[in-house]
């Protein structure tokens, strides 16, 4: 009954150069971008707090690399990523509750995370300088 070269006549599975890329495909690959690169910043939190517990002068040697112009741009990017995957959080919780899955919505929502994660970062490292 099954014919062995129907299987050869089949459509091969479409791929990126068949999508169009749209705005909340886009930010689903960034959720999962920035969700791996938050287990590498939680390297760099456990390395900060075990250099603070190992003693003063290791501790001084760990800040002086997160205080460098490359240490702090790693720190940037990973206050972006936190805020940005927390943002990408609250927009799949609002589609858990049922909401937000008309066309408008969508777009509004993934531009809303993309301008708030960006706000929210630059925010966070002023209020950090003028504590500091």
């Amino acid at each position: 009954m099954s014919n062995a070269d129907s299987r050869g006549n089949r459509p091969l599975s479409p791929h990126l150069q068949i999508y169009k890329p749209i705005l909340t495909m886009v930010m689903s690959i960034l959720h999962r971008i920035t969700g791996a690169a938050l287990y590498f910043g939680t390297v760099l939190l456990a390395w900060w707090l075990i250099a603070a517990a190992a003693g003063p002068t290791y501790f001084e040697f760990v800040n002086e690399i997160y205080s460098s112009f490359i240490g702090r741009l790693i720190l940037f990017g990973f206050t972006w990523a936190l805020v940005h995957h927390m943002l990408g959080g609250l927009r799949h919780f609002i589609w858990d509750m049922g909401a937000g899955f008309g066309r408008e919505a969508r777009e509004w929502l993934a531009r809303a995370t993309i301008i708030g994660s960006v706000g929210l970062t630059i925010l966070l490292w002023i209020i950090g300088y003028a504590v500091r």
